[in-house]
């Protein structure tokens, strides 16, 4: 346990490397930037989670969760025997 300096008002607060932790005289969050650099992150993380094609939304119907759950199944075969290749092309100079 350490202590920060309160980005919003100056003051030294009691600090457990917590990025949400807040201020103890302002009660403003500590993280600052980097709070805000989490968060967008996270939204970012995700928008592309549900962009991607065999998302898994809870409004599908059964029958779509099936075949979304099929095409993760080949995606991630595929995905094993392009890296295996690419592993053995590069393998093999030596």
């Amino acid at each position: 346990m350490g202590e920060k300096k309160c980005p919003h008002c100056g003051e030294w607060s009691k600090w457990t490397t917590d990025i949400n932790d807040k201020c103890e005289h302002c009660g403003q969050a500590l993280g600052g930037r980097d709070l805000a650099y989490k968060e967008q992150r996270d939204r970012d993380t995700k928008a592309n989670e549900e962009q991607w094609i065999f998302y898994i939304k809870e409004s599908d119907s059964d029958f779509v969760k099936g075949m979304k759950k099929i095409g993760n199944f080949f995606y991630t075969v595929y995905m094993a025997i392009i890296t295996f290749l690419a592993w053995v092309i590069a393998a093999l100079p030596g």
